[in-house]
């Protein structure tokens, strides 16, 4: 029988009872007790009403509580979304409205920055309240305190593997984020993957540093608990907060993004540090990152990795392999394959460019609502039988790489003008669109240009309403207002003449962009 996302935590609890499986801060969780918290948040769900596949979003901090309702969701039938807790008010709303949230798990402060735009969700019908606090009252919404909630008696709703487990947002080429719908089935077939060939063990311990709304973040819980491992939770302010939770915690392994990791390699280490591996995804890591990290850290493991929320991971890069090919995303993970294909759809030579098709047991269900963007995203893998009636769905990636002669991958550029700050997948239309909302200039162009340590960083070009003065300060006040700080650009410049446009009308970015291409280089010694 196929297990489902929330059954390795209760299997786990069988096999390792008094094995500590999550930790925040002073509060420690044995596995017995992590699978009591996630039944008692199941039955809390089933007690407030949630249906079968009905979709229960947390917009949380990293705490036990976030991680238990994500599972207890899944444990009760219904299907989570975790929402990043960075996002300001009308985004999360966004979100709520999108996928038709009927209940929400937050805290009293974070309800208080939704109450004003709660109205425009009218598919939430309780609100959960963590922590210390007192809770508000919200028109039409029961809101209740998550702690001592009541408990259903009712069974949870039957799911099978193919069923919805969880909607992940991310970042969308036309404004909006899109729901990336996965099924239990993808989300345990990742975890068992990844865990596979990173060697993960029971005796492991994790810290889980990214957002656990980031596929790559909510990975370090799926993986651990796999394998009955323990997951240290953190919010960081600064990097060398990871150093010491990595000593204090006798951590094991640590993921992180490339500027994070640029960070990280800057730091002193102490020389007996624990890590056994390091990973790297939503980036390229700088070659002197990486042999930073490896002069730092000469006893871990260093796991190069590319991956898309719409398949989870598509490869890595072996350690074994980081001296003879360190700019390579690796081959394809275990149980997965990846193609390299012409626009025909016809695969293609060696060293020769296309587009990165994944197929496999990870491929996403599609985006939530939207058939419109799921059917460009989503088509028939190529070279499928002919007789065949009914075409295996592989994600195109939109991304161009190349193969080499021994099968390795490696990256060429993006197909879309998606920024990729940090990690973060950034719409530039949702940037452009926020300072339209503003009404201070008459035309915005937002575009990624190369940045040291961020990967990319975003620069507005804006240009003056006719007769009417705008200060930089006061956009970067508005974008500061309705945009969290990672979409926040590094760089606005105003301008008086119109943009260049290309022979369809359009705004000329390219051109746009090469203007602005040398911003965030380093002087010349």
């Amino acid at each position: 029988m196929s297990e489902l996302l929330h059954d390795f935590i209760f299997r786990a609890a069988r096999q390792f009872p008094a094995s500590e499986a999550l930790v925040h801060g002073a509060r420690k969780l044995n596995y017995v007790q992590l699978a009591q918290a996630v039944d008692g948040a199941a039955r809390s769900l089933l007690g407030a009403g949630v249906q079968r596949a009905a979709r229960v979003a947390v917009y949380l901090e990293k705490r036990i509580e976030n991680v238990a309702a994500c599972f207890g969701a899944a444990a009760a039938g219904a299907v989570f979304v975790p929402v990043n807790p960075l996002l300001k008010a009308a985004q999360v709303a966004y979100i709520l409205g999108d996928c038709s949230v009927s209940i929400l798990l937050t805290s009293c402060e974070r309800l208080r920055l939704l109450a004003p735009v709660l109205a425009d969700c009218p598919s939430v019908h309780t609100v959960f309240v963590v922590g210390d606090g007192e809770p508000i009252d919200i028109p039409g919404i029961a809101v209740r305190a998550w702690e001592g909630a009541q408990a259903a008696t009712l069974p949870a709703h039957v799911v099978i593997d193919t069923d919805m487990a969880a909607i992940l947002y991310t970042s969308g080429s036309t404004g909006n984020p899109k729901g990336v719908v996965l099924s239990h089935r993808n989300m345990v077939a990742g975890a068992v993957s990844v865990a596979g060939y990173l060697g993960m063990t029971a005796r492991d311990r994790i810290l889980a540093v990214l957002p656990l709304s980031f596929d790559y973040g909510f990975s370090q819980l799926t993986t651990a608990f796999h394998v009955g491992a323990c997951v240290v939770l953190i919010n960081h302010l600064f990097a060398r907060d990871i150093v010491k939770a990595v000593a204090d915690e006798a951590i094991t392994g640590l993921a992180a993004v490339p500027p994070l990791w640029i960070q990280l390699s800057q730091l002193p280490w102490p020389p007996a540090c624990t890590l056994r591996y390091l990973t790297n995804s939503g980036g390229a890591m700088p070659r002197a990152t990486v042999d930073a990290l490896r002069a730092a850290l000469p006893n871990a493991s260093l796991f190069l990795m590319y991956g898309l929320t719409e398949a989870f991971r598509s490869t890595y890069l072996p350690p074994s392999e980081l001296d003879r090919r360190p700019d390579s995303m690796g081959r394809a993970i275990p149980n997965a394959e990846v193609l390299v294909v012409r626009p025909d759809g016809t695969v293609c030579d060696a060293n020769e460019a296309g587009e990165l098709v994944h197929r496999g047991a990870l491929v996403a269900l599609g985006y939530w609502n939207d058939p419109a963007k799921t059917a460009e995203r989503f088509r028939p893998a190529p070279g499928q039988h002919p007789a065949l009636p009914l075409p295996e769905i592989a994600v195109w990636s939109g991304d161009t790489v190349r193969r080499d002669e021994e099968g390795f991958l490696y990256f060429v550029g993006r197909g879309d003008d998606m920024i990729k700050v940090s990690g973060y997948r950034i719409s530039p239309t949702e940037i452009e669109e926020a300072i339209h909302a503003a009404q201070l200039v008459a035309e915005v162009a937002a575009f990624g240009v190369a940045h040291p340590v961020l990967g990319q960083a975003i620069v507005v070009l804006a240009v003056a309403r006719d007769s009417q003065e705008v200060s930089i300060a006061a956009l970067l006040k508005e974008c500061q207002r309705r945009l969290p700080a990672y979409m926040v650009p590094a760089h606005i410049e105003i301008r008086s003449e119109a943009f260049p446009r290309n022979p369809n009308g359009k705004i000329d970015r390219k051109l746009l962009r090469q203007t602005c291409s040398t911003l965030f280089e380093s002087p010349t010694p």
